[in-house]
């Protein structure tokens, strides 16, 4: 699609935006802030607001222990039913439970039990490097009897090699696991064509969701994928450490166990039992009691997203990567800046990066000075997340025009190379 650069053909593009009230539901206390990182942390939804007000005040102020025979103990399950409706899962698979470490170290240590006698781990170089930790970790525990095969990109962390990946998955691979959009440059994978390719050498596949779920369809039954874990504080909006969730398909769940043997995994909890037995299905991947207050304000956030729904999302997501990738070039190239995200929008995810050698003090700039907030990330990456449900048309063409006065005026050069402990 071709853009005009002027501010006010981006007005038009809010005009036409069949979302474009959906902004109105969400907390915009600035509305002179450029915000470019709920790709990182969501805006709060207001109705998320209201509904942690009633959870202090009501549930746990009045109702105390009495919630949790008033909805708590079920709300694991049907919150998880809730989100896979955002990533085509059908019900009985989904939970919401600890953090998406925990949750894939749950689900890799289950899917290598699956397959004892094969001993290789395919993931790349550019998954997020916690999950490349969590692997690492399992491992070692597991007596270093497994190899992880680490793929590398086609050009500079932009897109992976997908001929490597191909060749990296032998009738060996336990388990091939990957970001479904990788965290620095957007890249999307192509869900179906990889987990059908694990498969085809009898390997399961775990996919990471984080920087997907919320902005794109997903279509986890569709694609014949064994586990998922993902995040809730990115695109679903759930709240700073908001709980993750995790996906185990229906077929394999009563063969699968939990490394973690949890009393909320236990199939009658409540009999205070001294030997566990796994709850049946899904529900043997909790462990210990989930944080109410944060799960059920996640739950009130969902709600924008049930309503909108993701096919007019990911409409909306590709044209606001488009218009963003459009004024990169129109705006920043002659500044040093190029794209470090694929052209291609059906290969991309929500977030773009923009590349230039003095990234960092350029991303200090703006949020010091600019009033714009991205995030950065290394060697020379500037992430710039956009929400389409909250995101506008015109507060991107905002956020690159005042990218573009940093430039002109030099005002990143005041800033020391030396990086702050969070960038």
């Amino acid at each position: 699609m071709n853009f005009l650069p002027a501010q006010g053909f981006a007005h038009e593009l809010d005009k036409q935006d069949p979302l474009k009230s959906y902004r109105d539901q969400f907390v915009i206390d600035d509305p002179g802030l450029v915000y470019f990182d709920g790709n990182s942390l969501g805006r709060m939804p207001r109705v998320a607001q209201e509904k942690a007000k009633q959870i202090v005040e009501e549930e746990w102020g009045r109702d105390l222990i009495r919630g949790w025979n008033k909805g708590w103990w079920e709300a694991p399950a049907r919150v998880g039913n809730k989100i896979a409706t955002l990533i085509g899962a059908a019900v009985g698979q989904v939970l919401v439970s600890d953090t998406t470490s925990i949750n894939l170290y749950k689900l890799v240590m289950a899917a290598l039990a699956l397959g004892p006698e094969r001993k290789r781990i395919v993931t790349d170089t550019m998954n997020f490097p916690s999950d490349l930790y969590i692997l690492q970790g399992c491992v070692t525990q597991l007596g270093n009897r497994h190899e992880i095969v680490r793929i590398g990109s086609n050009d500079k962390e932009l897109t992976p090699d997908l001929n490597a990946l191909a060749q990296a998955i032998t009738e060996d691979t336990a388990l091939v696991t990957l970001s479904h959009v990788l965290f620095k440059s957007g890249y999307l994978y192509d869900m179906k064509a990889v987990t059908e390719l694990a498969h085809r050498k009898g390997a399961l596949v775990l996919w990471d969701l984080s920087h997907s779920v919320g902005a794109l369809p997903i279509t986890l039954d569709e694609c014949g994928v064994d586990f998922a874990i993902g995040c809730t504080y990115k695109y679903l909006n759930g709240g700073p450490g908001a709980p993750a969730f995790l996906y185990v398909n229906k077929s394999i769940q009563e063969r699968s166990s939990s490394p973690i043997w949890g009393w909320w995994g236990q199939n009658r909890p409540f009999d205070f039992g001294l030997d566990y037995t796994p709850a049946p299905g899904v529900a043997r991947f909790l462990a210990g009691t989930q944080p109410m207050l944060s799960l059920l304000t996640m739950e009130a956030a969902l709600e924008p997203l049930l309503q909108a729904g993701m096919d007019s999302i990911r409409a909306k997501s590709i044209l606001l990567t488009e218009y963003a990738s459009f004024l990169t070039q129109s705006l920043l190239a002659p500044f040093g800046f190029s794209l470090g995200s694929p052209v291609d929008s059906a290969q991309r995810g929500s977030h773009i990066s923009i590349r230039h050698p003095e990234g960092y003090r350029i991303n200090r700039a703006l949020i010091e000075e600019m009033n714009v907030i991205p995030d950065f990330r290394e060697p020379d990456n500037i992430r710039l997340g956009f929400a389409p449900l909250y995101t506008s048309f015109v507060e991107i063409w905002e956020g690159f025009d005042r990218i573009r006065r940093v430039m002109e005026d030099k005002k990143y050069e005041k800033y020391p190379k030396q990086k702050l402990a969070v960038t």
